[in-house]
């Protein structure tokens, strides 16, 4: 039962006890992902800090020998469910004909002032 934690170079370490993402039996568990460049949280429009979750979200299931299309769960964590339309019409555009289950949960709040938080759950390749 090998357990591997994922820590892509590109990202800063997590301030937090927590890894982006952890392997298990062929399951790639990602944490979280706000919309930070660089360590520092892009609080642009709604659609653009979805982009950069999607990006840096991918950017941990391919340190983790995965992609946007082994994505099996999506959960999606809004501050204002007034952004609903917008972030569907971002994600069907980034996911093409791709469709995993998700999640759209109105949460208010959210770490930095971001507008959004995007985890997954996804196979590996």
């Amino acid at each position: 039962m090998l357990i591997q934690f994922i820590q892509p170079d590109s990202f800063p370490k997590p301030a937090g006890h927590y890894s982006p993402a952890v392997v298990h039996n062929g399951t790639v568990y990602v944490s979280g992902q706000l919309p930070m460049v660089d360590g520092v949280a892009q609080l642009g429009p709604i659609d653009e800090q979805t982009n950069i979750s999607l990006t840096n979200l991918e950017t941990v299931l391919i340190a983790a020998g995965s992609d946007r299309n082994h994505i099996l769960k999506l959960n999606v964590f809004l501050a204002d469910i007034a952004d609903w339309a917008v972030v569907n019409a971002t994600l069907a555009e980034w996911f093409g004909d791709y469709r995993p289950a998700r999640a759209i949960i109105p949460c208010g709040t959210l770490n930095r002032g971001c507008g959004i938080e995007i985890d997954c759950i996804a196979a590996v390749k």
